[in-house]
C-alpha cells in the first residue's frame, strides 16, 4: 500500500510517542533520578524553586503521563474542551500526589502504574470508537479523565514516599513539586498540541486516526506487560 507524505507525517508523530515509551521503559514510571532523588531525600526545610524544578522535570520526562495526554487530546481542537479536560486530570493528580504523601497511603508502586497503563488503553480504545457499543454503561469521558488522573498523581506519591521526605517544609515542598508538575505539563501538552494542530490541517488525519490510535493503545500494553513482569520480579 502505498503511504503518502502527509500519513508518514502522521504516523511519525504517533511513532514518536512510542519511542519514548521504549527508550524509557529501562526505568520505573515514577522514578527520579539518583541526583534528585539524593537531593529529595536529603533536604530539610522550604526548597520552593527547586522543587518546582523536580516537578516540572518530572512531567516532561513523565512518558505515561504524556501518552495518555495525547490519547486525551486527540479529537480536542477548541482551547476550551482543551483547558476543560487538562483541568480535570490536574485536579485529579493534584490531590492524590499531596494526599497520598501527607496521609502516607501506600499501595504497591508496580499496580498502581499498571493502571495508568490502562489509562493509556482506555483513552486509545475509546478514540477509535471501540467503547460505543456499550451504550448507557459507556463511563463518561470527562469522569474518566478525573479518576485516571487520581491514579497518575497516586503514582507519583509512591515514589516520593520512598524517599521518606523531611518534614520541615513538607507541605511548601509538595506543594512546590505539585506546581512544577503542572507547569511540565503546560510545556509537554503545549507541544503536543502543536503536532496535532499541524496534523489535523492535512486530509491524512482522518486517514490515520485509528492506526494512530492502534499505536497509542500498543504503546499503552507495553507499558502494562513492563508493570506486571517487574511486579512479578520483584515479588
Amino acid at each position: 500500500m502505498h503511504i503518502t507524505s502527509p500519513t508518514k507525517y502522521a504516523l511519525m508523530i504517533m511513532m514518536a510517542l512510542l519511542a519514548t515509551l521504549l527508550l524509557a521503559t529501562g526505568a520505573h514510571a515514577h522514578n527520579i533520578a539518583d541526583g534528585d532523588a539524593a537531593f529529595v531525600a536529603g533536604n530539610a526545610g522550604a526548597a520552593v524553586f527547586p522543587f518546582i524544578y523536580l516537578g516540572a522535570k518530572h512531567m516532561v520526562t513523565g512518558y505515561d503521563h504524556l501518552l495518555f495526554l495525547a490519547g486525551v487530546v486527540f479529537f480536542l481542537s477548541r482551547p476550551a474542551q482543551i483547558i476543560q479536560y487538562v483541568t480535570l486530570f490536574a485536579l485529579g493528580h493534584s490531590i492524590t500526589l499531596i494526599v497520598g504523601v501527607l496521609a502516607d497511603i501506600h499501595a504497591n508502586a508496580y499496580l498502581i502504574d499498571a493502571v495508568i497503563a490502562l489509562s493509556v488503553v482506555y483513552k486509545a480504545l475509546e478514540n477509535m470508537g471501540a467503547l460505543n457499543g456499550l451504550g448507557r454503561w459507556h463511563p463518561d469521558t470527562r469522569l474518566a479523565v478525573l479518576v485516571f488522573g487520581l491514579f497518575h498523581g497516586f503514582g507519583l506519591a509512591t515514589s516520593l514516599q520512598e524517599l521518606e521526605l523531611h518534614p520541615d517544609g513538607l507541605i511548601i515542598n509538595l506543594i512546590s513539586f505539585n506546581i512544577g508538575v503542572e507547569i511540565g505539563q503546560i510545556i509537554g501538552l503545549s507541544l503536543i498540541v502543536a503536532a496535532f494542530s499541524l496534523w489535523r490541517q492535512h486530509p491524512s488525519f482522518e486517514r490515520t486516526a485509528f492506526i494512530s490510535n492502534a499505536v497509542l493503545m500498543s504503546a499503552g500494553f507495553m507499558l502494562l506487560i513492563y508493570q506486571l513482569t517487574a511486579w512479578q520480579l520483584a515479588s
